[in-house]
């Protein structure tokens, strides 16, 4: 039988879309799924504001009448034009274990490269840095998390069988928390406070937060703008994200770092771990996904890393050290007692060198792969 791909081009084509990966790991206990509604919002052009610097196409890949793959074709044209990254983005890729499948999708991405004049293809990313982005490629045995991508091992096989190189790689890993800050690492942070006249901030109310979510950002545009992967976040964009994530977030797992003048030099927001009510909740907020959330929230032994950032000016300098202490005090007060990082690109040093003194044991690798258009 051969193998068709379509366009999504109805409601009824997107909720088959949104929902294919769901009937691929139905029987794996590894994958979390997201909430329909939430991926309706984040691929629905009159919704995400991204679609003002980017467009995205949706296939599915057919076969014996059954669908069998697919994947979405995005170009980000803030990325081309503005940096001058002439790059074909793919994501939302899923696909059975036929090869072929998965050419006939990467073929339809590089046929619409090519009609835009565009250098190379990489992926799997979303529309910019704050979706999720990788290629598991280690750690297919381990719970997926909210922010990183889950697949089959034969995935990153069909790409490189296909001609795909590596692009970028990630790491991430997973440590115990620890009950009692070692005595070097107390002093030392006495000696980083009182040196550069550092104060942490926490908040008990979400409403708290909002003021500093825009330094935030700047804090992520500064810690992560040298990195090849990156592309500046729009205000719009900002926008979008503060009110469609702040309100979720638990202010007790938000951990700052001022300086003197009250500006922020460092964050780090972790969260209880949602993964496995996210999975009891199957892609779905009502009528019980909800009630899975909020016990999660108030009864979990384990936390997950989502975002961090580091003033350039203050990092090496044992700031990271200071914002790990913070965070000590939210998990011993929270009975948190594991804890998984999110994907790191392997050469960010900086940023895993926050994990050395507790001994983190790297469970998880992911790649984007990349190939030249011909």
């Amino acid at each position: 039988m051969s193998i068709r791909i379509k366009e999504v081009q109805s409601k009824h084509d997107l909720e088959v879309f949104i929902k294919f990966p769901m009937n691929l790991y139905k029987e794996n206990k590894y994958y979390v799924p997201p909430f329909i509604n939430e991926e309706k919002e984040t691929l629905d052009v009159s919704k995400n504001p991204v679609f003002k610097d980017a467009e995205a196409r949706y296939f599915l890949a057919e076969k014996d009448n059954k669908i069998v793959g697919r994947i979405a074709a995005i170009i980000n044209w803030q990325e081309v034009k503005g940096q001058g990254k002439n790059k074909m983005r793919f994501g939302w890729f899923d696909v059975i274990d036929d090869i072929e499948v998965t050419k006939a999708l990467l073929s339809k991405v590089e046929e619409i490269a090519k009609e835009n004049n565009l250098d190379y293809m990489e992926g799997p990313v979303g529309f910019s840095n704050l979706e999720k982005a990788g290629m598991l490629t280690m750690g297919f045995e381990k719970l997926a998390t909210m922010v990183g991508l889950y697949n089959y091992a034969y995935y990153p096989q069909h790409l490189e069988s296909l001609g795909f190189e590596m692009a970028n790689e990630w790491v991430e890993y997973e440590l115990p928390a620890p009950t009692i800050l070692p005595e070097k690492v107390v002093k030392f942070n006495k000696i980083i406070r009182e040196r550069y006249k550092l104060k942490e901030l926490k908040f008990k109310k979400t409403s708290e937060i909002i003021s500093y979510v825009d330094e935030m950002f700047d804090l992520l545009d500064k810690t992560y703008s040298e990195l090849d992967t990156y592309v500046p976040i729009a205000d719009y964009q900002i926008d979008y994200y503060k009110k469609k994530y702040i309100p979720f977030i638990n202010p007790d797992f938000v951990n700052c770092v001022v300086d003197e003048e009250g500006k922020m030099i460092a964050f780090a927001i972790t969260m209880p771990s949602y993964s496995q009510a996210m999975q009891k909740a199957k892609g779905k907020i009502f009528p019980f996904g909800w009630w899975h959330l909020m016990k999660a929230s108030k009864n979990n032994d384990s936390a997950q890393f989502y975002l961090i950032g580091i003033d350039p000016k203050f990092q090496g300098k044992g700031v990271t050290a200071l914002i790990f202490s913070a965070m000590f005090d939210t998990f011993r007060n929270n009975n948190i007692k594991f804890l998984e990082t999110n994907p790191e690109l392997a050469d960010n040093e900086n940023v895993q060198a926050l994990w050395k003194p507790y001994d983190p044991v790297n469970h998880k690798r992911r790649k984007t792969f990349k190939k030249a258009i011909k």
